[in-house]
This record gives structure tokens, sequence and C-alpha cells, in this order.
């Protein structure tokens, strides 16, 4: 089987073809561009140097979100025009839980951050057993500060207290509160497996569409987790006004 994978949902574009266990292409920027600018262009120059046939792929796999809205509905609107155009059905990845496959068969317990703003993240909990990946926590919207309880609490159901490898767009911006709570178990994973990488999408939605986890382009639609900052906005507004 063969995949097509995109992940547009943070501050990384990234376009990847996956078959079976080949990692066959990827394309990954990071630098000041929109990614309205970047992806399909991207995925053009992508396909030519692999003398790829989009016909020949049997779905399309897209980091579904949680992430940024702008960047979850160019992903998203991509995937589906181009699974509407080749009658191809669309693979849905959650976004965290692609973070956290960047890093494989580690001891340590994996949490990738994406910085959701004011003081909160999009997060997961995951871990590898017996070179199986182990979600302990689906992804969610929470306070940093609620996270790491989390993961204090987790460790009082465990025998001994593992380190927490942390990665994500979140990282830079949280870093202090993480080791000052966590001390020297706190890891960081390194700068080419810090963020979002189509490949990691591409390898688990393989992984989802053989266990028939897809939908049609008609069904898709991202995953917020959370209003808009604008969302937000009105309804305080409304609330306001109401109590006038």
């Amino acid at each position: 089987m063969k995949i097509l994978a995109l992940d547009s949902s943070g501050l990384v574009a990234s376009v990847a073809v996956v078959e079976e266990d080949n990692l066959i292409g990827e394309y990954t920027i990071h630098y000041k561009k929109t990614h309205s600018q970047t992806l399909l262009p991207m995925l053009d120059e992508l396909t030519h140097i692999l003398e790829l046939d989009l016909n020949s792929i049997d779905a399309i796999a897209v980091a579904a979100g949680p992430g940024s809205f702008t960047g979850l509905r160019i992903g998203s609107s991509t995937a589906k025009g181009l699974a509407m155009a080749m009658k191809k059905p669309i693979v849905e990845v959650p976004t965290v839980e692609a973070i956290a496959y960047n890093v494989c068969c580690t001891d340590a317990i994996i949490c990738p951050i994406m910085d959701a703003r004011r003081n909160q993240v999009y997060t997961g909990i995951y871990e590898w057993e017996h070179q199986t990946f182990c979600i302990l926590e689906e992804q969610m919207a929470v306070g940093i500060d609620e996270l790491l309880e989390k993961l204090e609490q987790l460790e009082q159901y465990t025998q001994f207290q593992k380190n927490v490898l942390f990665l994500g767009d979140g990282v830079p911006v949280f870093r202090d509160s993480i080791v000052e709570k966590l001390g020297k178990r706190a890891q960081f994973a390194p700068a080419h497996l810090m963020r979002q990488r189509a490949g990691a999408v591409g390898a688990l939605g393989l992984k989802y569409l053989k266990k028939g986890k897809w939908v049609t382009a008609s069904a898709h639609k991202p995953e917020y987790l959370r209003l808009s900052q604008a969302e937000r906005e009105r309804l305080e507004k409304d609330k306001t006004d109401g109590n006038h």
C-alpha cells in the first residue's frame, strides 16, 4: 500500500509518500512562508522528483488536528480536493499522535506539546511497550500546569519513575516550567525529531488504513479540540452583552 501524507497543522509544512515500511520521499520546510504558499508547490515538486503518478496511491493521510486553525484548514482542504479528484479515501491522523510517533522504542514516556496560547498546550501521553506504540492519554487541550500534574500522577502507578521526553513547538515556550517541575527526568528531542513530519503521518496513516480507519473526502473535517480565538471572543462578547 502507498499513501500520500500532508501535515500543515503547525509552523512546519510537510509532504511525504510512504509505501509499506519505506519512506519514499519527504519534503519538510519551516521558513517564513504560509502553508497556502508552500503546500501544493511542495507536493508538486515531490511527485515530480519521485516520478509519482498520484493515481497510484491508495489513500491520503492528513494531520487532522489539533493545531493552527488556519494550517488545519489548508491541510484539510488540500486533502479533500485531492481525494475528491482522485476518488481516494482520507485517513485522519491525530496531530499530536503523529508527533509522538517521530520517536521509536524509547523507555521514556513521550509527551508532545504544541503551544495553544493562553498557557495551554495541545498534548497527549504515549509510550513504547515491547515495540508497540501505546496511547496512555488521548490528545487533549490542557494548561501546561495541569499536564505536568498529570505526568506526576501517572508515575504514582508505575514501579519506577520514567523520564519524560518532550517534543513539539511548545518546548521552547514551556521548557523552563518543565525543567522546574520534573528536573532531570525531563528530556527533549533533537531538532530533526522535534516538529511535525509528514513521514510520521504517513506511517501511522498506513496502520490506520489497514485497520479500515478512513473517511470519504466529503466526510472529512479537522479536529480543533477547542474554539478558535475569534469564536471565544464572540462568545465572551455575547456573555457581556447579555449581562447588561
